[in-house]
């Protein structure tokens, strides 16, 4: 039940906030006043607290560092004009949490802890949350193993944290991919599903590699033939072709299930779309460039909501698209972001009030 367990709330005796303009921060650089931490060991939870944000101490035995149980998740709240404050979707990020855990051979994390302890922790800090457009506070909700044993099994103990961050717009500027056709992010059976850590470190020195060719982020492609689409960098993608959006299914669990996807399907159709969730290959996206039916290309993701692709680079093939002229994009972000700002009807109850 929520609020069932008693979180102790420490505050901190001075602010960081003073020195800071809120309507100029650069992602995931500022942290806000305060922290959540709760541990688990002997099989429960415990020592829940919200205290000053600070280093925390591990032993360089710890178990996260060398066999990579640790997962995380990204969430967002926004102040609306009345000067209230909401989460967008919590619940969703939660549920996924608990999957990746599972999946990670982790604990499931209360709710009474998640999202009861993020709604404390953002009411401490509420001050930091920006007023500005395309502004938000984001909040990192994480776990890793806290033993302090080597040794290739799941720990015993781990720590739960949510730190939070406030944050202007992510990709600023439409993005330059690049298909990759040798590396690989995820495979059936694997972990692409869930928000391992790992997921993203591997990702790394390909996405480098692109950028030496110079682009902003890497296609990933299938594992077997690397024809079908699967993330957009960090972010789920979707495809415009005539009045169709197109956006690779999740069914083989490569690719992570993102609420921005989920909330994009909703508007899309909202507008009138017809929204596919399907295999779809590199060969048909060139197609439909060549043929003029494609429209537009974009990612979604918290911490993006939406990226527009200005070019497209497959083989021989470079695609470029005129963004300034596209117009279903633009305005999913524009609905999407009155929807999380307040200036529109929550007509899908995604907003969670703090």
């Amino acid at each position: 039940m929520i609020g069932a367990m008693e979180i102790l709330i420490t505050k901190s005796e001075t602010s960081k906030l003073s020195s800071l303009d809120l309507g100029n921060v650069p992602f995931g650089k500022h942290f806000t006043d305060h922290m959540l931490v709760a541990d688990y060991e002997d099989g429960e939870w415990k020592n829940v607290e919200i205290k000053p944000y600070q280093p925390i101490t591990i032993s360089p035995a710890n178990a996260a560092m060398h066999y990579g149980q640790s997962i995380f998740e990204g969430i967002k709240a926004f102040r609306h004009e009345n000067g209230e404050a909401y989460i967008f979707r919590p619940y969703d990020n939660y549920n996924r949490f608990n999957k990746s855990a599972e999946r990670m051979q982790m604990p499931a994390v209360p709710e009474e802890i998640f999202i009861e302890g993020m709604r404390k922790l953002i009411e401490v800090d509420k001050d930091w949350i920006p007023m500005k457009k395309d502004h938000s506070l984001y909040i990192r909700p994480f776990m890793f193993a806290n033993d302090d044993v080597i040794g290739v099994k799941p720990s015993d103990k781990y720590k739960f944290m949510i730190i939070l961050c406030p944050t202007g717009p992510y990709y600023a500027v439409p993005m330059k991919i690049y298909v990759e056709e040798q590396f690989v992010r995820a495979v059936p059976g694997g972990v692409g599903f869930a928000k391992a850590a790992g997921n993203y470190g591997s990702s790394m020195y390909p996405t480098n590699e692109a950028k030496k060719k110079g682009y902003d982020q890497v296609l990933w492609t299938d594992a077997v033939e690397h024809k079908y689409l699967q993330e957009f960098g960090m972010m789920n993608g979707f495809v415009i072709i005539g009045n169709t959006a197109i956006t690779p299914n999740l069914d083989e669990g490569t690719i992570l299930a993102g609420v921005t996807r989920d909330s994009v399907i909703a508007i899309l159709k909202d507008m009138g779309l017809t929204v596919e969730e399907r295999p779809i290959s590199i060969h048909e996206v060139v197609d439909a460039y060549n043929s003029g039916t494609l429209k537009e290309v974009f990612g979604t993701g918290t911490a993006a909501t939406i990226s527009m692709i200005k070019e497209l680079c497959y083989k021989d093939n470079v695609m470029k698209f005129d963004t300034d002229k596209w117009t279903i994009s633009p305005e999913v972000k524009r609905r999407l972001t009155d929807i999380r700002e307040g200036k529109a009807a929550d007509i899908h109850e995604w907003l969670f009030k703090i």
